[in-house]
Protein backbone atom coordinates (compact mmCIF):
# COMPACT_ATOMS: atom_id res chain seq x y z
CA UNK A 1 0.00 0.00 0.00
CA UNK A 2 1.29 3.43 -0.95
CA UNK A 3 0.14 6.91 0.12
CA UNK A 4 -2.41 8.42 -2.23
CA UNK A 5 -2.11 12.07 -3.29
CA UNK A 6 -5.21 13.90 -4.43
CA UNK A 7 -5.26 17.38 -5.91
CA UNK A 8 -8.17 19.69 -6.45
CA UNK A 9 -9.66 19.57 -9.91
CA UNK A 10 -8.64 23.08 -11.00
CA UNK A 11 -4.96 22.07 -10.75
CA UNK A 12 -5.49 19.83 -13.78
CA UNK A 13 -5.64 22.98 -15.90
CA UNK A 14 -2.02 23.67 -14.95
CA UNK A 15 -0.92 20.03 -14.79
CA UNK A 16 -2.99 18.01 -17.28
CA UNK A 17 -0.65 15.03 -16.90
CA UNK A 18 -2.19 14.44 -13.46
CA UNK A 19 -5.77 14.12 -14.68
CA UNK A 20 -7.01 10.56 -14.55
CA UNK A 21 -3.88 9.33 -12.79
CA UNK A 22 -3.91 7.26 -9.64
CA UNK A 23 -1.41 9.24 -7.66
CA UNK A 24 -0.15 6.47 -5.40
CA UNK A 25 3.34 7.62 -4.53
CA UNK A 26 6.26 6.47 -2.45
CA UNK A 27 7.52 8.53 0.42
CA UNK A 28 7.28 8.90 4.14
CA UNK A 29 6.78 12.67 4.35
CA UNK A 30 4.67 15.30 2.64
CA UNK A 31 7.84 16.70 1.01
CA UNK A 32 8.61 13.31 -0.53
CA UNK A 33 5.05 12.98 -1.80
CA UNK A 34 5.25 16.42 -3.45
CA UNK A 35 8.53 15.43 -5.11
CA UNK A 36 6.96 12.21 -6.38
CA UNK A 37 4.15 14.21 -8.01
CA UNK A 38 6.78 16.59 -9.43
CA UNK A 39 8.25 13.66 -11.38
CA UNK A 40 4.87 13.09 -13.04
CA UNK A 41 4.12 16.77 -13.60
CA UNK A 42 7.23 18.96 -13.80
CA UNK A 43 6.65 22.34 -12.18
CA UNK A 44 4.16 21.02 -9.63
CA UNK A 45 6.52 21.35 -6.65
CA UNK A 46 7.29 24.99 -7.47
CA UNK A 47 3.58 25.67 -7.92
CA UNK A 48 2.79 24.54 -4.38
CA UNK A 49 6.08 25.53 -2.71
CA UNK A 50 8.24 28.63 -2.93
CA UNK A 51 11.94 28.74 -3.80
CA UNK A 52 12.84 27.81 -0.19
CA UNK A 53 10.59 24.75 -0.21
CA UNK A 54 7.92 26.30 2.03
CA UNK A 55 4.28 25.78 1.25
CA UNK A 56 2.90 28.80 -0.57
CA UNK A 57 0.48 30.98 1.38
CA UNK A 58 -2.66 29.97 -0.47
CA UNK A 59 -1.89 26.26 -0.66
CA UNK A 60 -3.14 23.83 1.96
CA UNK A 61 -2.20 20.22 2.53
CA UNK A 62 -4.16 17.72 4.59
CA UNK A 63 -3.00 14.27 5.64
CA UNK A 64 -5.83 11.94 6.53
CA UNK A 65 -8.17 14.90 6.93
CA UNK A 66 -5.89 16.96 9.18
CA UNK A 67 -3.94 20.08 8.12
CA UNK A 68 -0.19 19.59 8.15
CA UNK A 69 1.78 21.30 10.90
CA UNK A 70 5.10 21.86 9.12
CA UNK A 71 4.46 24.35 6.32
CA UNK A 72 8.16 25.22 6.21
CA UNK A 73 9.83 21.94 5.30
CA UNK A 74 6.85 19.58 4.89
CA UNK A 75 8.23 16.96 7.27
CA UNK A 76 4.79 15.75 8.40
CA UNK A 77 4.84 11.95 8.19
CA UNK A 78 2.58 9.97 5.91
CA UNK A 79 1.80 6.28 6.22
CA UNK A 80 1.36 3.70 3.51
CA UNK A 81 -2.40 4.10 3.61
CA UNK A 82 -2.45 7.89 4.03
CA UNK A 83 -4.53 10.21 1.88
CA UNK A 84 -2.71 13.46 1.09
CA UNK A 85 -4.94 16.22 -0.25
CA UNK A 86 -3.26 19.25 -1.86
CA UNK A 87 -5.45 22.22 -2.62
CA UNK A 88 -5.07 25.84 -3.51
CA UNK A 89 -7.33 28.15 -1.61
CA UNK A 90 -9.22 30.48 -3.88
CA UNK A 91 -9.48 34.08 -2.79
CA UNK A 92 -11.24 37.13 -4.03
CA UNK A 93 -14.48 38.86 -3.47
Amino acid sequence: IMPRVEVTRHLYAFFPALEGQDLNVSGGTVAEAVQAVEKLAPGFAFYVCDERGRLRQHVNVFVDGRPIKDRGTLTDPIAGDSRVLILQALSGG
